[in-house]
Order: structure tokens, then C-alpha cells, then sequence
């Protein structure tokens, strides 16, 4: 929980500096900083956190299955609370990618028969799941108020740093840092490619291309951490792990595939 902190804090710090030296300004309403607070609680802070405790009890393979299932409810919140039509494109293209990392971890599945606790683990995904969807409204509608990408997400991992400091204060947690170069170097490539590069590009995208579509990213990263792992760590694949793969894969080409026009 402390490294959530360190992490959005270092790249709030770096994003708001690069706003200030361009000139870009970072004055907005109080409706907007409540939206990009709750971008920052959702996609900054809490969910976050919710995967790092549910991972205490589950796989990673479990909760990236969870969050992959950002590409179908992505859809149907921005129907519900923006009226943006639903695509059906994006919508059967996420419940392929869906099925397609359900088949890639679906031995796992055994260990939540076998040990009940791991329903917490289960709860807690879940919840990080329904936060990371809400800090994607949030988003939604700060880019509807025509707020800059850059500032806007300068001022979310802010406040994401924040409620992770006050989250962390309530839990007791210990603020330690590891002065290893090991870890400071992990921090700083988090905190500049993992965090600014990768929002920004995420940001972009969610505006681009709509909610479902940038959604799928979840679908794909559990996809390519396998491919990282076949390289690195020994991986073995099997029929149905690359069958889940093909249907991943093929979800995101028909979510991300334009319509022809007429």
C-alpha cells in the first residue's frame, strides 16, 4: 500500500511539473476536481489496492480474469450514465475476450473449490473491479467537460496518492521505504512508464476509441504476461491456454475493427 503511494505521488509530482514548465493550466471548477477524484480513487488508489489484498488469497490469473471484465461493463456503464449506444461490436469482442482468459486460467478455478477463503480473495477482486470501472466513468465525464488530458490526469493520480495515504493510515500502515537501488529503480520505471506513459496512452485511447475498446487492454495484458512468461519464467502452454489465447486475441480484433460505412 505504501508503494501505491510512492508510486501515483512520484508521478503526480513529475506530470504536474511538466504542466507547470509548459504552461498548461491546472485551475478547474470543484464538480470537475470531484471527478477527478474519484479518477484518482478508482484508477489511482483503491482498485489498486483491492488487487494487492486479493492476491493475498488468489492468483494474479484470477484477478486478471476479473478485470477483463472491465471490457463488457466498461459498455454498459457509459450506456447507463452517458446514453453513449451500445456497441454490439465491442460488447460480443469483450465477452470473447472474456471467455478466452476464462479457458486460460480455467484450472485455477479448482483451487477456489478446494479453499473457501479464497471467496474473500474472490470479494475483493470484485470490488476493485467495480472501482476500476467507476474511475473509467469519472474519466468519461471529465473528457465530456473538455477537460485537458494531461492536467486532468496530473490532479487523479494526486488525489489517488492521497486517499492512498489517508487508506493507509487507517490500515496502520508501516511507511518504510527500501533504499535499494533495486527497488528505487522499480519505483521510478513504474512511476514514469507504468504509470504517466501508460495513462496518458489509456486516457488517449478512452477518448479515441470509446470505453470498450480502451477497455480491452485488460483482456490482453493477462495474454502477454503469459508470452513474457513462456520467454522468461519456463511457461508451459496447453490446448486450451492457447485456445483462450486465440479468442482473446480475436475479441479485441472485432472490438477494435471500425464499421463500414455504407
Amino acid at each position: 500500500m505504501a508503494s501505491v503511494t510512492y508510486r501515483f505521488g512520484v508521478a503526480a509530482v513529475l506530470l504536474l511539473a511538466l504542466c507547470w514548465k509548459r504552461g498548461v493550466s491546472l485551475r478547474f471548477p470543484w464538480r470537475i476536481h470531484l471527478a477527478l477524484a474519484g479518477q484518482g480513487a478508482g484508477l489511482c488508489s483503491l482498485n489498486c489496492i483491492c488487487i494487492y489484498v486479493a492476491e493475498q488469497y488468489i492468483s494474479s490469473g484470477l484477478v486478471a480474469l476479473l478485470f477483463s471484465l472491465t471490457a463488457v461493463l466498461n459498455v454498459l456503464g457509459a450506456y447507463l450514465l452517458f446514453r453513449i449506444p451500445l456497441s454490439l461490436r465491442a460488447m460480443l469482442g469483450g465477452v470473447l475476450g472474456v471467455s478466452g482468459i476464462t479457458l486460460m486460467f480455467f484450472p485455477e478455478f479448482g483451487e477456489v473449490r478446494q479453499n473457501p477463503q479464497l471467496l474473500v480473495g474472490l470479494g475483493t477482486g470484485a470490488l476493485g473491479l467495480l472501482l476500476a470501472c467507476g474511475g473509467n466513468m469519472a474519466v468519461l465525464y471529465a473528457q465530456r467537460e473538455k477537460v485537458p488530458t494531461f492536467p486532468g490526469a496530473a490532479w487523479g493520480m494526486a488525489y489517488g496518492a492521497l486517499i492512498s495515504t489517508l487508506t493507509g493510515v487507517a490500515m496502520g500502515t508501516p511507511w518504510t521505504v527500501e533504499l535499494s537501488p533495486l527497488y528505487l529503480l522499480s519505483l521510478l520505471h513504474l512511476s514514469i512508464f507504468g504509470t504517466i506513459v501508460a495513462f496518458l496512452c489509456y486516457l488517449t485511447l478512452l477518448k479515441r476509441e470509446g470505453p470498450g475498446p480502451a477497455s480491452y487492454v485488460n483482456v490482453l495484458v493477462p495474454v502477454v504476461a503469459l508470452l513474457l512468461s513462456t520467454l522468461f519464467e519456463g511457461y508451459r502452454w496447453t490446448g486450451m491456454a492457447a485456445a483462450g489465447a486465440t479468442l482473446a486475441f480475436a475479441g479485441n480484433f472485432l472490438a477494435m475493427r471500425k464499421a463500414k460505412k455504407a
